[in-house]
């Protein structure tokens, strides 16, 4: 009986020790499976944290850029504001041109009615007046250095009274909108 006892003992060991074995190969392949899974909860974070930071990158240029969308549309719709009535003010300086004549045609004769001259020169000032209030300035030219960004050159003189490259006569006056020249002055060129 002892025997079969001690057999039984033994029998109970032998399991319980496959068991223990059979434990310690699950906690080997739960291990195995938690470094396998902590590596791939690694990856996965590493990839989306690469991915978060693509997305950023991608998102700060994209807000860059509608920063420079919008602030060159707001100078691009400025500059339209201002150079608006640039057509029409085109229009209207041979008017001028026509005007600042006969006034001078008017003082250079001298059987010309003074009330008329009076006249044709408040029209004239006063034609100035507004395109004055609207942004238009004429150019001065007479005694300035010859600049080819405002001034047009159609005729070159030897001058005793001015230096070489110096503006001596203005045949047609030139005229700035808001700073942008629309029309340079024709002028006299001393050499």
């Amino acid at each position: 009986m002892e025997n079969k006892e001690a057999n039984e003992n033994l029998e109970g060991f032998e399991k319980e020790d496959e068991g223990i074995k059979l434990k310690d190969e699950e906690s080997e392949t739960n291990q195995d499976a938690d470094n396998e899974t902590e590596e791939e909860q690694e990856d996965s974070y590493e990839s989306l944290e690469k991915e978060f930071n693509e997305m950023n990158e991608r998102f700060l240029r994209v807000s860059s850029d509608f920063r420079n969308f919008k602030k060159r549309v707001e100078k691009e719709k400025k500059d339209i504001y201002s150079y608006a009535n640039e057509k029409l003010i085109c229009d209207l300086l041979p008017v001028m041109d026509n005007f600042e004549r006969a006034v001078f045609s008017a003082e250079s004769e001298n059987g010309t009615s003074e009330k008329m001259l009076k006249g044709i020169e408040m029209v004239y000032k006063q034609l100035c007046d507004v395109l004055n209030s609207n942004g238009i300035k004429k150019i001065d030219a007479v005694g300035k250095p010859f600049d080819p960004n405002y001034h047009h050159a159609v005729m070159m003189e030897e001058s005793d009274e001015f230096e070489a490259e110096t503006v001596i006569e203005v045949f047609q006056t030139g005229y700035s909108l808001n700073d942008k020249v629309i029309r340079p002055s024709m002028v006299k060129v001393a050499k």
